[in-house]
């Protein structure tokens, strides 16, 4: 579910943060770039690990902020094919069930990946649910429930042209770089 992954980056460092320790300006640098986004094909940052090397420290001709050359290490969440994790509950509808593991909320499972003895169930006045039957008894998929999933795919969708243009469409879901089945 975690993995390391060593990056590359070159880094500019304003000219007001140099008063500081460099290992310590460059990790708080690294931390508000990379932290909480998704690289393509390695997942969803979760920490800056270590830094390996850095490089540099050149001032380009007109500009005042040095220039470091970092390979450093980065805590990534990317699930494998077939792995099984345990997430909550997060919403029902008729095309799934959505999930979340609390930092991540990308996780659907389909219709057709889901158990055959899973139905759908809406009632008037109450939530639509998925309900598992047993054969001794029903287990609705409420909100909040644990449930364990295997993963089927992770994907990397690309950035949709139009995106952020029509932000103010109340049908228009927001886009996720990253979407595990």
């Amino acid at each position: 579910m975690f993995a390391l992954s060593e990056i590359e980056h070159t880094l500019r460092l304003p000219p007001h943060l140099l008063d500081r320790p460099l290992n310590d300006v460059i990790k708080g640098e690294l931390d508000s770039i990379f932290l909480d986004k998704v690289i393509d094909k390695l997942g969803l940052c979760v920490s800056v690990y270590d830094i390996r090397s850095i490089d540099g420290g050149f001032i380009f001709p007109s500009d005042g902020a040095s220039t470091y050359t970092v390979k450093f290490r980065l805590v990534m969440f990317r699930p494998f094919v077939d792995e099984v994790i345990l997430a909550r509950v997060k919403e029902s509808r008729e095309d799934g069930i959505q999930l979340t593991l609390g930092f991540f909320d990308d996780i659907h499972i389909p219709v057709h990946l889901m158990c055959s003895e899973t139905h759908f169930e809406h009632e008037p006045g109450h939530k639509a649910l998925w309900i598992w039957k047993s054969d001794e008894e029903d287990f609705p998929m409420e909100e909040k429930n644990e449930i364990r999933f295997k993963v089927h795919s992770v994907s990397y969708p690309p950035v949709p042209k139009d995106h952020g243009q029509n932000l103010e469409q109340k049908d228009v879901k927001p886009f996720s770089p990253m979407v595990v089945t």
